[in-house]
């Protein structure tokens, strides 16, 4: 069954993030995810406190297990670290409610 990462992100330097938001996209890619949506395009709050500046980013694995390969591996280990410093992220992983 498919598993969903959801991240929300508060991004402090988006100029040095950017060498974060590259590296990790094409791991993400290279380990079987795939981007359901990247927090850059247009998006409203339609109820609660959901400032501007929190990013949502979803990204969709073929399984959980895939999705925790790809977060606890030593590439991404090496990858987080360019975030560090210039955004706050809370990270999700939640299981699919059916394979779509």
């Amino acid at each position: 069954m498919a598993a969903y990462m959801v991240i929300l992100a508060e991004i402090s330097d988006p100029e040095s993030f950017k060498n974060y938001a590259t590296s990790v996209a094409e791991l993400v890619d290279e380990l079987g995810g795939k981007y359901i949506a990247r927090g850059t395009g247009e998006s409203q709050c339609l109820e609660g406190d959901w400032p501007d500046e929190t990013r949502l980013v979803i990204s969709k694995w073929p399984t959980m297990e895939q999705a925790r390969a790809f977060w606890y591996s030593e590439r991404y280990r090496e990858i987080k670290k360019l975030r560090q410093g210039n955004s706050t992220v809370r990270v999700r992983l939640i299981e699919g409610v059916e394979d779509l």
